[in-house]
């Protein structure tokens, strides 16, 4: 190892008492309730009501946490199904694997839920929303760092991170340091919640902008990290590239599309974020005026 190079925690669970606390877990919330705080000043801000956005986070969370460890093991279907395997294990969450693609992907669903149980629209939510989601990827990607895992090639630059023989790869176990990518990739969240922000005010986005900002940013990042990393993973070289890197590239040119094709559509920010009521009824007239006097 180097002499500047960056340990790694000794230890990922402590116990209080017989209850495990695992570091993976309390970063993921960490993420969840910052998002949540940075979402509702946002969505107060558009002309929402406090407390809305952790209405729908009760849909929103549920369903991100499902969908992202569905992909994770579909992505990843080799550790859990086959020869040798456990496929209960597939339902550890506790134990690291969450597919961010699959974590907005039907997060989004869950969202979607919320906001037309509350009588909102989707669309700015998911713009409020934004920046918050990203910094709460920021702030997850730590527990990849207590978990050792999702790290990159061996490196030798000061920063280089050591990683324990036990989580050292097949054909890697002579190598002590790697790219830290997990901190790579949450320091380019937060450049790109910053981003979003900044692109937010200046621009006042509206109908999806600000989200498809996240997500061309995100991915933008995200290729290039996920080109470093080393870790095993099953759906894993298509022509060339690794799975992720593909769906980075895909997502980030639907983004762009959709903000060029938005800006000429619907050009600046919805008036309300509440859905288009139906028009109210003629009253009915007065049944005493109909009486004989």
């Amino acid at each position: 190892m180097t002499s500047l190079s960056l340990p790694s925690p000794s230890e990922a669970i402590w116990y209080l008492g017989p209850v495990p606390i695992r570091a993976y877990a309390l970063c993921i919330i960490a993420g969840i309730v910052v998002a949540v705080w940075l979402g509702d000043r946002r969505w107060v801000a558009r002309g929402g009501r406090p407390g809305q956005v952790g209405d729908i986070a009760i849909w929103a969370v549920p369903f991100g946490i499902i969908g992202g460890r569905l992909y994770h093991v579909i992505t990843d279907y080799g550790n859990y199904f086959g020869e040798g395997r456990n496929p209960v294990t597939a339902l550890y969450v506790w134990q690291g694997g969450l597919g961010i693609w699959g974590a907005i992907a039907l997060g989004g669903v869950g969202a979607y839920i919320g906001a037309r149980r509350s009588g909102i629209r989707f669309l700015p939510l998911a713009d409020a929303l934004a920046p918050g989601i990203v910094l709460a990827q920021a702030i997850g990607r730590f527990g990849n760092y207590f978990n050792q895992e999702l790290f990159g090639r061996p490196t030798t630059v000061p920063w280089g991170l050591e990683i324990d023989l036990a989580h050292r790869p097949a054909g890697y176990e002579e190598f002590a340091t790697f790219h830290p990518t997990f901190l790579y990739e949450s320091l380019w969240n937060v450049a790109v919640a910053v981003l979003v922000i900044w692109a937010d005010r200046r621009f006042r986005l509206g109908h999806g902008r600000a989200f498809a900002v996240y997500v061309a940013g995100y991915c933008a990042g995200r290729g290039w990290i996920e080109y470093l990393r080393i870790d095993p993973v099953q759906a894993d070289d298509v022509f060339g590239l690794r799975l992720n890197v593909w769906t980075s590239v895909v997502l980030f040119l639907l983004a762009v599309g959709y903000l060029v094709w938005s800006s000429r559509r619907r050009p600046g920010r919805e008036d309300s974020v509440l859905l288009e009521q139906p028009e109210a009824a003629d009253e009915p007239a007065d049944p005493a005026a109909d009486r004989p006097r």
